[in-house]
């Protein structure tokens, strides 16, 4: 009776050998083993799609100009911009080259995307540990925030002239904002659990800034630098308003002040596609620096 007893639980807990056999395939494969029926929300690719979607996008504006559904003038063939690239590209047009107003607008932006980077980032900090930081940068910060870029471009040409540092200076205000208040926000992502552990094992006020709190704060930050440099891109154009005679906005405005809508969206496309490959860059820099995001 009691041998019998003792074999009932071992022969309970024996695993079917096929399951056995899935197991030991799945493991040897290196294939993940599905431990839930639920899927997660959003996960999986999206590569595929935005291919597509693409691919349908220039299908449609390729058919709808070579059809003559819609005049040249409101939008120009794919042909015509890519005819205004290529001369552009290789020196051919009545304008300088394209990689001189490229290095002009990358200097802009970049120049004051890193001046953003070295201030915002450490106010926001500031704002978000210590309460008479938060009381000082918080209302010019909130005031001039929700403010369009051509509200204040006026005065700044007063102020600062019409040289490089009026553009850069604008670029800046742009990227700070959203800089300092993801550094800010960062600051509280942090549980009060993951402090108080820190205190019980003997760390320091500066060792759990720097090993919680920081930690806690940069994927938010990360999220701020990608926003930033989003708004930098947009208000290149305004920027370079102001007396340019290099750059990629100022290339769109010139054509548009000739009516050559191909220049234009020409233009518009080359500015959207750097904007977008480094939104990739900072998305991968995301996936390397704070490879925990998502899965707490």
């Amino acid at each position: 009776m009691p041998e019998a007893s003792i074999a009932a639980p071992v022969a309970m807990t024996k695993v079917s050998p096929p399951a056995a056999t899935t197991a030991a395939h799945a493991a040897a494969s290196g294939a993940k083993l599905k431990t839930s029926a639920f899927k997660v929300p959003g996960a999986g690719s999206s590569a595929t799609i935005s291919v597509v979607t693409v691919i349908v996008l220039v299908a449609l504006w390729f058919i709808v100009t070579n059809m003559g559904w819609v005049k040249p003038l409101f939008l120009p063939s794919p042909q015509a911009v890519m005819q205004q690239f290529y001369e552009y590209l290789t020196g051919q047009a009545n304008d300088k080259p394209l990689w001189q107003h490229f290095l002009a607008s990358m200097f802009r932006v970049f120049s004051a995307f890193a001046l953003a980077c070295v201030t915002a980032i450490p106010i926001g900090i500031a704002m978000g540990m210590s309460r008479v930081a938060r009381g000082i940068f918080d209302p010019p910060l909130e005031f001039y925030r929700p403010l369009p870029p051509l509200a204040y471009l006026p005065l700044i040409i007063i102020w600062f002239g019409i040289d490089e540092l009026p553009k850069v200076l604008l670029i800046f205000l742009s990227c700070f904002a959203p800089l300092a208040l993801a550094a800010r926000s960062g600051m509280r992502s942090a549980s009060q659990e993951q402090i108080n552990a820190a205190y019980s094992m003997g760390a320091s006020y500066m060792q759990v800034i720097r090993h919680v709190i920081l930690p806690s704060a940069l994927p938010d930050i990360l999220v701020g630098m990608r926003i930033a440099i989003g708004f930098g891109w947009t208000t290149l154009v305004a920027a370079e308003m102001v007396a340019a005679n290099m750059g990629l906005g100022q290339m769109v405005l010139n054509a548009s002040n000739f009516l050559r809508t191909d220049i234009v969206i020409m233009g518009i496309v080359v500015i959207g596609v750097v904007a977008y490959l480094f939104d990739l860059l900072m998305r991968w820099m995301e996936r390397r620096l704070v490879p925990w995001k998502g899965r707490m």
